[in-house]
């Protein structure tokens, strides 16, 4: 059992974190994924979780958390009959099967490894944000068969190596295809389900049993993390979401992209 203090000075710090990334996930409307990797990367670095491991927990850890968010948020979009059904069931073995490809690749790579792929897709990111055209289709309907089922594999695998739960990713797919944010927004709601579900598992049983690991983790889980940040991120985030709605579409565009290239560049600079 690791010393009372340092267990108090680890809960704080994460009380903290998990009051950012929930103001953070409600101004910019996200999940949480995207702002939870980075936020837990920075809060285990100062706890001095060692380097081996700190970007497979704030992976994993984050994947945990986005599993009751996404089942909530899937129900209530759901019910409002705004998810496209028939792309979640097209999806239902591809996302899984990404996702768990995901945790087997995390078991084996580095974490700077995880670092760069976080890294590049949060400039890839950026960059629509930055620059989004209304214009930007690939065609007026979503493809069927093994093309569609690899962009859900691709999205399973990329998010499960970034910890997020697919909403962004999803959203660029389905709106290149000429669907609307609104139904590309609740879809993406089935799909962290998808992600998250296997994700922890296969992030439970990548870290099985590894060394460095801080207190009251399973795998590259921490339940500490777990239990402090979910409802602390509830609790902020309608207060970003109140300081959203006091801003524009494009500025809150502009904000998150500046927001991510910040990320990215905190990720560069850690790999030197």
């Amino acid at each position: 059992m690791p010393p009372l203090s340092e267990l108090m000075m680890f809960s704080a710090a994460l009380i903290a974190a998990g009051a950012v990334s929930g103001l953070l996930a409600g101004l910019f409307g996200v999940g949480g994924g995207a702002i939870l990797v980075p936020v837990f990367y920075q809060v285990y670095g100062l706890l001095g979780v060692p380097d081996t491991v700190r970007t497979h927990i704030a992976v994993g850890t984050s994947l945990a958390i986005i599993v009751p968010t996404s089942i909530r948020s899937f129900q209530a979009h759901r019910a409002r009959g705004a998810v496209d059904m028939q792309v979640l069931r097209d999806w239902v073995i591809w996302i899984p099967a990404g996702t768990i490809l995901a945790s087997v690749v995390a078991a084996y790579v580095s974490g700077e490894f995880l670092r760069v792929v976080f890294m590049m897709l949060m400039l890839l990111i950026a960059f629509k944000m930055f620059f989004n055209q209304e214009h930007w289709r690939l065609g007026t309907e979503m493809p069927g068969g093994v093309l569609n089922g690899l962009a859900g594999g691709t999205i399973g695998l990329l998010s499960g190596l970034m910890g997020v739960g697919g909403g962004t990713l999803t959203n660029l797919w389905m709106t290149l295809w000429n669907r609307t944010v609104h139904q590309a927004v609740a879809t993406s709601s089935g799909v962290g389900v998808l992600i998250s579900i296997p994700g922890l598992l296969g992030y439970i049983w990548a870290g099985w049993g590894g060394p460095d690991l801080p207190p009251f983790s399973t795998g590259f889980i921490n339940w500490i993390t777990v239990v402090l940040v979910i409802p602390l991120s509830l609790f902020f985030a309608p207060y970003g979401a109140r300081l959203a709605h006091q801003l524009s579409r494009r500025q809150l565009e502009v904000c998150f992209a500046i927001f991510l290239l910040v990320i990215a560049v905190r990720f560069a600079v850690s790999l030197f």
